[in-house]
């Protein structure tokens, strides 16, 4: 039993993903809005990505841009990678936990309004 388990530990330490990441959670804004603004940076070098995203019009690019940051640094410090060769390689966003509130509608009725929240992960990878 013990020698699986440490055969399954093995095997997944040897599939990990190496590549720098960054990940924020329960971003109090729906996905779709986030989801826009990811597909606008995926596949582009990460320095001109980061200038996209300071330039951009979206009140969520500070949000995106602020993970793009953490994931360069995360590159540089963690793994000795240099700044001007990296892109975005993979980035995905999936929902969180919603907020249920309770929105007062006319003759003693309530309807309810969901507050989205979403997960952002951000991958980057070495030009090669």
């Amino acid at each position: 039993m013990a020698t699986r388990i440490r055969e399954k530990t093995a095997k997944i330490a040897k599939n990990r993903d190496n590549r720098p990441m960054a990940k924020v959670k329960y971003v109090r804004t729906s996905p779709s809005k986030i989801r826009i603004i990811l597909d606008l940076i995926r596949g582009k070098n990460a320095v001109e990505a980061l200038a996209l995203m300071e330039q951009a019009q979206q009140e969520n690019a500070t949000v995106v841009a602020k993970l793009l940051k953490s994931a360069i640094a995360n590159a540089e410090n963690n793994k000795g990678l240099n700044r001007s060769e990296l892109y975005v390689a993979e980035t995905w966003v999936g929902a969180g936990p919603l907020m249920k509130r309770i929105n007062i509608r006319g003759r003693g009725r309530a309807d309810r309004m969901l507050k989205r929240t979403c997960h952002i992960t951000l991958i980057l990878a070495v030009v090669k």
